[in-house]
């Protein structure tokens, strides 16, 4: 009886026994179900065909980047143009502080090198990402960009416009002429990279949207804007973008430059090039000053809000507030205001942004950024608020908030502001040290950074591509790139 007993329990124990086991093997199969279904899909095939096996991936550890043809009277001729005239640019006057002698000597290969006077200087970017894809093979494995011979093969089209230094030489020998067009030579310029570009078979294909323009000066481009907006326009703010011509009388809407025109979806905002020199966290020395700034007082537009700044602050004890442009003169002037300095201020002139930022990174003045529009090179890849104070405008227009508001950080607040700052500055730093910019970049360089930033904009690039392609003829979509 007790071994019937015993068969019985275990027949009792097997059916729910069973149950489990069934159960078991339900979820196994499922969690492998599933786990194939996790599985991303392989890499959108290049836009060129479908069916290359080598097609570029906006995915990859590189960016695959094709330079466009264009003669070389646009880059490094008109280079060769600016160091033969005996007086290329009257605007900025002698400083003593600049060393002399020849500095238009060539680089290897005949590269010269890019002026130094403050106005230009400021926005090189063109020159040193010029300079890394001209660089040999060989010598760019520390290059985020991977150039390729084939446009096919590339991510994005690199125009090579020295767009900057046309903008500036115009206006350095005939101001009057620049928002004409008739006997502007800069305007002949942009007119000749336009009609080059956009009848190659690249833009067409893409719509320019994977075409990428350097544009660091506000005035770059000015007379074409409207028919290169699709393509990536590499920035240092979209200051110049949001305005009306203050010389239209009209205010017709072809002097108007839409804010669609630029956005944070699809343009790049890149660094001035700072034109002081740089200051090693170990080189730090005590600070007798609270604030400084050094700029012009008078500004247009948003602007405005320096000048208020600036009679707040003028007479308040531990503030220095000095008339002129950075480093045009007095540059041991403006080295030892921001190197004795704890905190520089950084108002809104013209545009939301300077070179004046960039400056201060490297001399470790802390930044004081009063610009309630101001757009910032690399965010999401790096942290403003690390190494910089942001002020409303609303409350550094209070009297005395400002200073009261500077005055409460302690010590070691600022001394991590400053230790924060110092392990970004070689990020804002475009200057390879190579004659004529030909030589290998460091790799946590300012080219490395906004080839980063490009890299990042490539999916939405391409599904805007795309979506265009699809489009029936005859039918437009308004540009919805409005970013906030």
């Amino acid at each position: 009886m007790p071994l019937k007993n015993t068969g019985a329990i275990k027949a009792l124990c097997s059916i729910p026994s069973l149950f489990l086991s069934l159960a078991l093997v339900t979820i196994l199969l499922s969690s492998l179900f599933f786990l194939r279904s996790a599985t991303p899909p392989p890499p959108l095939p290049s836009s060129s065909s479908a069916s290359s096996s080598s097609s570029p991936s906006p995915f990859g550890d590189r960016i695959r980047v094709h330079v466009a043809e264009l003669p070389r009277s646009l880059n490094y001729g008109l280079l060769d143009s600016y160091w033969s005239s005996p007086h290329a640019d009257s605007r900025v006057p002698a400083d003593p502080d600049r060393r002399s002698g020849p500095t238009h000597l060539r680089g290897p290969g005949g590269y010269p090198p890019y002026p130094e006077n403050p106005l230009i200087e400021q926005y090189s970017a063109e020159y040193w990402i010029l300079g890394d894809l001209e660089t040999p093979r060989e010598s760019r494995g520390g290059s985020f960009a991977e150039r390729v011979g084939r446009w096919e093969e590339a991510d994005v089209v690199f125009v090579p416009f020295f767009a900057t230094l046309s903008a500036e030489m115009q206006l350095g020998r005939d101001k009057g002429r620049f928002r004409k067009k008739e006997g502007n030579e800069d305007y002949g310029r942009q007119r000749e990279v336009v009609d080059l570009v956009r009848s190659s078979e690249a833009w067409r294909r893409s719509g320019g949207r994977d075409h990428v323009f350097v544009l660091t000066d506000p005035v770059a481009m000015w007379h074409v804007r409207d028919e290169i907006a699709p393509a990536i326009l590499l920035v240092v703010d979209f200051g110049g973008w949001y305005r009306l011509d203050s010389k239209s009388s009209d205010g017709s809407s072809s002097d108007m430059v839409h804010h669609t025109q630029v956005s944070l979806l699809k343009d790049v905002i890149v660094p001035y090039t700072h034109l002081l020199p740089r200051l090693h966290l170990s080189e730090n020395q005590k600070r007798q000053t609270l604030l400084y700034f050094k700029g012009a007082k008078h500004r247009h537009r948003g602007g405005i809000v320096r000048e208020k700044l600036w009679d707040l602050l003028v007479e308040v004890p531990g503030v220095i507030m000095e008339e002129g442009f950075p480093n045009a003169t007095g540059r041991e002037q403006s080295i030892r205001g921001m190197r004795t300095s704890e905190f520089c201020l950084h108002p809104a002139g013209d545009t939301p942004t300077s070179c004046r930022l960039f400056d201060a990174i490297q001399s470790l003045c802390i930044p004081v950024i009063v610009s309630d529009n101001i757009e910032l090179p690399f965010e999401g890849i790096l942290d403003y608020s690390d190494f910089s104070v942001f002020v409303a405008t609303a409350d550094a227009l209070r009297p005395n908030w400002l200073v009261n508001h500077l005055r409460s950080f302690s010590e070691e607040q600022k001394d991590k502001f400053r230790r924060n700052m110092a392990k970004v500055q070689s990020n804002f730093e475009y200057n390879s040290g190579h004659p004529g910019g030909i030589g290998p970049i460091p790799p946590d360089g300012a080219v490395n950074y906004i080839w980063k930033k490009v890299h990042q904009k490539l999916p939405a690039i391409k599904e805007a591509i795309i979506r265009e392609r699809r489009k029936p003829p005859g039918v437009s979509i308004l540009l919805r790139c409005h970013c906030t």
